[in-house]
């Protein structure tokens, strides 16, 4: 049975922000359920986690953010979309929607985005998962993927693309992945992915890292080439409430390369383990 629920939108931090809400359709408790936000990467609307909160909402009140720029949230130019404002928009979403205590699940940006939104409002925030978080910022390692891949990508969905054609830039991924990733991909702002992965440069996430002190995990792709074992060791030095997992047999996106994997690394870390 499909735990998705509905899709909606809020005016919070002075845009419209859209999402999609996953659990247990029976559950009159549900308001009563640990609720998770999960913040997905810098050109993955929240559509392309579906697949990942239909289980989330097996075991929570789920909500899965298009972030500010992409899928049905404002995409104008013109918008701040640097990682505070990304970061506030999380903060003031939850707010509009009344969840008072709620975790966090960050993959890629969305990790940097939980990471700063959490230091920046530590009560509201009850735990943080960064999933194969971009590392680099100032006078640091670039970060492994080239502007040109998403802006070629960008460029070819608002022409109107299909599945075969995607999958020249995404060679692994399956017909069913594919065919969603070209039917959405054109909504993601081109001002907004590039400022944001210029901010992957520009922004030092380490100073979140360092103010974080709830409980935090750092979730590693072995294939990423993100965080490498260096990475790592720092971030374990500033985050003193932080468990590190790894993802066998994933690149970077690892639900799309080791789904089972992606969620036996969460362990019960989130209170309940995200069985089949």
């Amino acid at each position: 049975m499909s735990t998705y629920l509905y899709g909606g939108n809020v005016h919070a931090n002075g845009i419209r922000q859209h999402y999609l809400r996953y659990g247990i359709p029976t559950d009159a408790a549900q308001q009563k359920r640990e609720a998770i936000i999960i913040i997905p990467g810098i050109t993955s609307p929240a559509v392309t986690w579906g697949f990942v909160a239909e289980r989330f909402g097996k075991y929570f009140d789920t909500y899965v953010l298009d972030v500010r720029g992409r899928g049905l949230s404002s995409a104008e130019d013109g918008l701040d979309y640097g990682l505070t404002a990304q970061a506030e928009d999380v903060i003031a979403f939850a707010k509009a929607l009344g969840l008072d205590r709620y975790s966090l699940v960050g993959h890629s940006m969305g990790g940097r985005i939980g990471a700063r939104a959490a230091a920046l409002y530590p009560t509201a925030v009850t735990r943080l998962v960064m999933v194969d978080p971009p590392v680099s910022g100032p006078d640091r390692r670039p970060y492994p993927a080239k502007l040109p891949w998403y802006v070629d990508s960008m460029a070819m969905a608002r022409k109107g693309c299909n599945a075969d054609d995607m999958r020249a830039f995404c060679p692994t991924w399956t017909e069913e992945q594919l065919q969603l990733r070209a039917q959405w991909l054109h909504t993601c702002n081109e001002s907004a992915v590039i400022q944001s992965f210029n901010d992957f440069q520009n922004d030092d996430v380490h100073q979140n890292f360092a103010a974080l002190t709830l409980p935090t995990m750092l979730m590693i792709a072995e294939r990423g080439d993100v965080v490498r074992p260096e990475d790592a060791e720092e971030i374990q030095g500033l985050i003193k409430n932080l468990t590190i997992s790894h993802v066998a047999n994933a690149g970077h996106m690892i639900p799309w390369d080791n789904e089972e994997g992606f969620y036996q690394a969460f362990g019960d870390f989130l209170g309940a383990t995200l069985n089949p």
